[in-house]
């Protein structure tokens, strides 16, 4: 793929508090690339900087040591996120949850989402989860696609309660965490 860095380039190294602002503009900068054909509006216009930083400084605030975000750089730019721990959600059973898994596009397709999703799976599986779960909105097929190809396989739907934005939702897991991020490695959607 011509254009795109090698994986040796990129750095990654878990977050800390100081990070909350650059980690707020990458999070708004990929999620609105991502979602600008699927959400509304008012949510693309009312989830900005301001209200991420707000999200990610009480995120750091958590005494939870189960809860990690993970971060890749290259050229002293976030180029990913990976955020993941105890799942407050139901739907999840007594799985980890990936609450965010966000990958800038130059940095698709060699293998970085792979490698952050091992590093959940084995976070997750040293504080005991047997599984891991994620949740991703129906209309975003390339996402869906990905897991796929990563081994997750879809568990149950719900609908994000907002306020902002109701999204239909597919849970993809994963049991049994060891070596799960490599199976499906001859299928390249990341």
């Amino acid at each position: 793929m011509s254009g795109r860095a090698p994986i040796a380039d990129i750095t990654l190294r878990s977050a800390v508090a100081a990070d909350a602002a650059d980690i707020a503009r990458f999070h708004v900068r990929v999620w609105r690339e991502t979602y600008a054909r699927i959400a509304p509006a008012e949510a693309i216009a009312i989830l900005d900087e301001s209200r991420r930083l707000l999200s990610w400084v009480d995120r750091f605030a958590s005494s939870d040591p189960r809860r990690q975000t993970w971060l890749a750089w290259r050229d002293n730019e976030i180029v990913a996120l990976l955020d993941f721990g105890p799942s407050t959600n139901p739907v999840f059973g007594d799985r980890g949850e990936i609450k965010h898994l966000y990958l800038d596009r130059s940095v698709r397709g060699i293998g970085l989402g792979r490698r952050l999703i091992a590093t959940a799976f084995d976070r997750l599986a040293e504080d005991g989860f047997a599984g891991a779960g994620l949740a991703v909105v129906r209309q975003n097929a390339e996402a869906i696609g990905f897991y796929k190809a990563c081994g997750g396989r879809e568990v149950a739907r719900f609908t994000d309660p907002g306020p902002i934005w109701r999204s239909e939702n597919i849970v993809m897991a994963w049991e049994g965490l060891g070596g799960l991020a490599e199976q499906g490695s001859t299928n390249r959607t990341e």
